[in-house]
């Protein structure tokens, strides 16, 4: 596997849904991924728009859910928002949307 294609990202950017605190969110998301070697394990992050409900649920401490986009559902985990209010968004292992698998021969 050449560099370019270990360190490649995938992703996903559009609607998708967060089930938090026995709430499920309607939210615009934007996420990136990689599978990294090291750990043999998939990567993927991103960032949740600026969403009421979301900062609610994560400022009483909800942080652990689940995100769906039209392509998957994974575990999520958030994080601190920016300083726009948008929080990041991250899990490990299968993403919550379609990747590409690169195999080598």
């Amino acid at each position: 596997m050449s560099d370019e294609q270990e360190h490649e990202e995938e992703g996903f950017a559009g609607e998708a849904t967060l089930l938090l605190a026995d709430s499920e969110i309607p939210v615009r998301v934007e996420l990136r991924g990689y599978f990294q070697p090291i750990d043999g394990r998939y990567h993927w992050y991103g960032r949740i728009t600026q969403n009421e409900r979301v900062s609610e649920l994560a400022e009483a401490g909800s942080k652990v859910g689940r995100l769906r986009t039209p392509q998957g559902e994974a575990e999520a985990k958030l994080s601190d928002p920016d300083p726009w209010g948008r929080y990041r968004v991250a899990g490990i292992s299968t993403p919550p949307f379609a990747v590409d698998l690169i195999t080598e021969p």
